[in-house]
């Protein structure tokens, strides 16, 4: 097939099954959300707050914002993130007014949202204590479509996102702020993942020639390995000599360390772990998981000098790390957010579901 031939490319898969749900405004119509709670499992945790944008051809139209009175406290690690406090909702609606409200925004409009499968599990956790029955909903999951078009990227999280398109406000954790900033980067990310698709399905009439590319890449890359390992080894003897550690110009260390590991013998340790009950961690366990054993301080000491004494032979492994230096005071540091997720109750990975009910 000439390259002339072969058919447009198709909307890329993180889009395509919310398209299919209102293909005449697809591109034009979405909510953005974005939920507070009490703490990360939403089988036993609850919603705080909730907020929704609603985005119109790339224009945010309208905006929903409530907090909720979950009934249940706050963990301290969730307040410690959003910083909603028991005083703040004390006086909030329930659940059962909230999400009948926050449901009638939204209407059947899909939604977006970075790590989906979070805001969604709590929001069908809640629909369904409310009307017995899952929330039926099309989800886009932005972070997804981050980590597809900036896969090099250390971190995927929302504060990463909004460096990375330019904006660098403090991620507040509070549901309409995080909304509003994912509502003024998902344009250009949606434009850039739809790019990268068409680019992708684009070079399908060259795949032949592309599979030789890779082969080509694939033996340069081993070959880099190959010399890469070779260096290590000159730097292990380095050290192994009583070579200092090295600093690079740009201010990169090299440093040694050793690691320790030893083989057992048998017939000594069996003995001693039936005899002190721990025999069924120990019948899983190898030699690396018995050193932790012996290093742990929740043993009795006999029983370590003992683990310590059926040591045979002892073996030591040199490794190679670098240490990074620390960012210059003008440089701007953007707050890592740690990608926080949820495990939907099918068990579907985050991205785009028209129908996540258990089985």
């Amino acid at each position: 097939m000439s390259v002339s031939d072969h058919p447009p490319a198709p909307l890329p898969p993180l889009l395509a099954a919310v398209a299919e749900s209102n293909p005449e405004r697809a591109a034009d119509s979405l909510i953005l959300l974005d939920t507070e709670t009490t703490g990360l499992d939403h089988k036993v945790e609850r919603l705080i707050e909730v907020a929704a944008v609603r985005l119109e051809a790339g224009e945010v139209v309208a905006s929903f914002s409530e907090l909720i009175n979950p009934g249940v406290p706050i963990r301290h690690s969730s307040f410690q993130i959003h910083g909603i406090s028991e005083e703040m909702i004390a006086d909030a609606p329930g659940e059962d007014v909230v999400i009948p409200r926050l449901l009638e925004f939204m209407g059947e409009t899909p939604f977006a949202a970075h790590n989906a499968i979070f805001d969604y599990s709590f929001i069908n956790a809640a629909h369904k204590r409310l009307y017995s029955k899952s929330w039926k909903i099309r989800r886009i999951d932005t972070l997804e479509l981050y980590r597809c078009v900036f896969p090099d990227e250390p971190s995927h999280g929302l504060s990463s996102l909004l460096a990375r398109f330019g904006y660098n406000p403090e991620v507040k954790h509070r549901a309409l702020d995080d909304a509003m900033c994912l509502a003024q980067v998902y344009p250009r990310l949606r434009q850039l993942y739809i790019q990268r698709y068409q680019w992708q399905f684009a070079q399908l009439p060259h795949v032949e020639y592309l599979l030789e590319r890779y082969l080509r890449m694939q033996r340069a890359i081993q070959m880099m390995h190959s010399e890469m390992s070779d260096l290590k080894e000159i730097f292990k003897l380095h050290f192994t000599e009583g070579g200092k550690p090295l600093t690079a110009t740009t201010g990169e260390m090299m440093v040694s360390n050793t690691r320790r590991s030893y083989e057992y013998d048998d017939a000594a340790v069996w003995p001693l772990l039936f005899s002190s009950g721990l025999v069924e961690r120990g019948s899983r366990l190898n030699s690396r998981a018995l050193d932790k054993l012996v290093d742990s301080q929740s043993l009795d000491a006999d029983i370590r000098d003992q683990l310590r004494s059926a040591r045979s032979t002892i073996t030591e492994t040199r490794t190679i790390t670098f240490i990074k230096p620390s960012p210059k005071a003008e440089e701007p540091v953007v707050d890592k957010v740690e990608d926080a997720s949820a495990e939907a109750e099918d068990g579907s990975s985050a991205g785009v579901s028209e129908n996540p009910e258990s089985p």
